[in-house]
């Protein structure tokens, strides 16, 4: 088992496909790994346990990882039935269920995946950690007493537990990126609508968030995007199509790329903490000695973030998306959702969304599309790729972003760090991702970002899976990764 553990999605899908082991086997063994892990992590907060071992029984789709264990974050997709609380109490105490299936969840099942269980997040996944006051804080398998990052911090944590080997996440502001920085994983956000989110939702908050999965590998993320992207029937507007399939991606040479390196934050006042410069710095050097062209370049800067006031146009999406939800809650449940229903930071959203106006929610719109051909004009004046730190600070203790206080938006405010470099690239719709290439002395994952042109994906994975055979970090794993004695029956 502590072999398994270790083994990313296609290894233990190929252990099916050879017949070394069955489905049933894999989920057996995830779920021992997740009970003797859980108590510790609180990762999976609802186990579908005897759903999964039924389904491996079964007649299992024949796609690329036919029998893997799949965990699903529990704010997203999924199959009817399924609990979906999104981190709130007030769909927990209801038993609040999915209504219908999810397209991105038939497409995973489609892939041959699992279900047996989901995983923790932060109320209406708001916060960059994963402490919701429903089910309590996951912990960073790197140190027990940190934030796994969020808003998929549950999922973030189970793989870097060993628990799965790949875990679904999502991404509205750095969600898939921030938890993956912070427990050492490869998190890629893909191009905006490069996977439905229907039925249920169209472009969330005008399409700020995306789908796709925190990993232990390149060609697991690489895989899995492939099988799961595309549109369905219904979506408001598709990413632009590949040109060949993802997985080509992964053996292909990227070329000598030019790349823009941004070490400080486009945020009034922030400085990166020495670990993320030395992070990025370290990922230059590499990238340079592979063969790339490697210079301080970024499309934006703290002097132009202030003059478009970029905290505060994210902040009137970020607000509207909260309002919107509590009041389809409303809607779902019969009654008036009410302060005592959410989170005081929760409730503090929802009432600046209700006060911000539907002019300014257009306006500020035209303010991230104005950023957005600016960043693209960057690269069309000739840069690939650009490098920045995946956060601003590395993971920071339980507890930093409190929002019992007087003014609630103060936990908002002290998450900026988190965000700092991955937000605005939600508002752009670039594809990005995070590589797990920094420990500090005290072993701390510390992440850095590569980002690319919309729809440029292809570029991402060949240069990450280049820097993944360069720089391995499979063998970098935490105190409380899965190992032998620890499943003993």
């Amino acid at each position: 088992m502590d072999d398994l553990a270790r083994m990313d999605a296609t290894a233990q899908a190929e252990l099916v496909r050879s017949g070394q082991a069955s489905a049933l086997e894999l989920v057996d063994a995830a779920i021992a790994r997740i009970e003797a892990l859980n108590p510790r992590i609180n990762a999976v907060i609802h186990e579908l346990f005897d759903e999964g071992r039924e389904a491996a029984s079964g007649e299992l789709a024949d796609g690329p990882f036919r029998g893997v264990p799949l965990l699903l974050k529990d704010l997203g997709p999924g199959l009817a039935g399924q609990p979906l609380h999104l981190g709130m109490r007030l769909l927990k105490d209801a038993d609040f269920r999915m209504p219908v299936d999810s397209y991105l969840g038939l497409r995973l099942r489609e892939a041959g995946f699992v279900t047996i269980g989901k995983t923790n997040t932060p109320e209406l996944g708001i916060l960059p950690t994963t402490e919701p006051d429903a089910y309590g804080p996951s912990r960073n398998p790197w140190d027990l007493e940190r934030s796994t990052g969020g808003s998929s911090g549950g999922s973030a944590a189970a793989v870097a537990a060993g628990m799965v080997p790949l875990a679904h996440a999502n991404d509205g502001g750095g969600s898939i990126r921030i938890p993956a920085s912070a427990c050492g994983l490869f998190g890629l956000k893909p191009t905006r609508q490069r996977i439905s989110e229907g039925p249920l939702i169209g472009d969330n908050m005008s399409g700020l968030t995306v789908e796709l999965a925190v990993t232990r590998s390149v060609r697991d993320a690489a895989t899995l995007l492939e099988a799961v992207h595309g549109p369905a029937p219904g979506d408001p507007y598709v990413a632009p199509a590949p040109e060949r399939p993802y997985t080509d991606e992964l053996s292909a040479a990227p070329g000598r790329l030019r790349i823009g390196v941004a070490e400080q934050p486009a945020v009034p006042g922030l400085q990166s903490d020495p670990e993320c410069v030395a992070a990025v710095r370290a990922a230059a050097e590499l990238l340079e000695s592979l063969g790339h062209s490697v210079e301080d370049s970024s499309p934006l800067d703290a002097q132009m973030a202030e003059a478009l006031d970029l905290e505060g146009t994210f902040l009137t999406r970020w607000a509207a998306g909260q309002t919107a939800a509590l009041d389809q809650f409303s809607v779902l449940l019969g009654r008036e959702v009410g302060p005592d229903d959410v989170e005081p930071l929760t409730w503090a959203l929802a009432e600046l969304g209700r006060e911000r106006s539907g002019g300014r929610y257009l306006r500020d719109i035209g303010v991230h599309q104005a950023v957005a051909r600016a960043i693209a004009a960057w690269h069309e004046g000739g840069f690939d790729l650009l490098l920045t730190p995946t956060m601003a600070e590395p993971p920071v203790p339980l507890g930093t972003y409190d929002d019992s206080g007087d003014d609630p938006l103060d936990a908002f405010r002290r998450a900026v760090p988190a965000g700092a470099f991955t937000a605005i690239f939600n508002v752009t719709g670039q594809p990005a991702a995070s590589l797990p290439l920094h420990w500090t002395e005290s072993g701390l994952p510390v992440g850095v970002q590569l980002v690319a042109p919309v729809g440029r994906e292809d570029v991402l994975i060949r240069v990450a899976a280049q820097v993944e055979r360069e720089r391995p970090w499979a063998d970098r794993t935490p105190p409380v990764l899965a190992a032998r004695d620890t499943f003993a029956r």
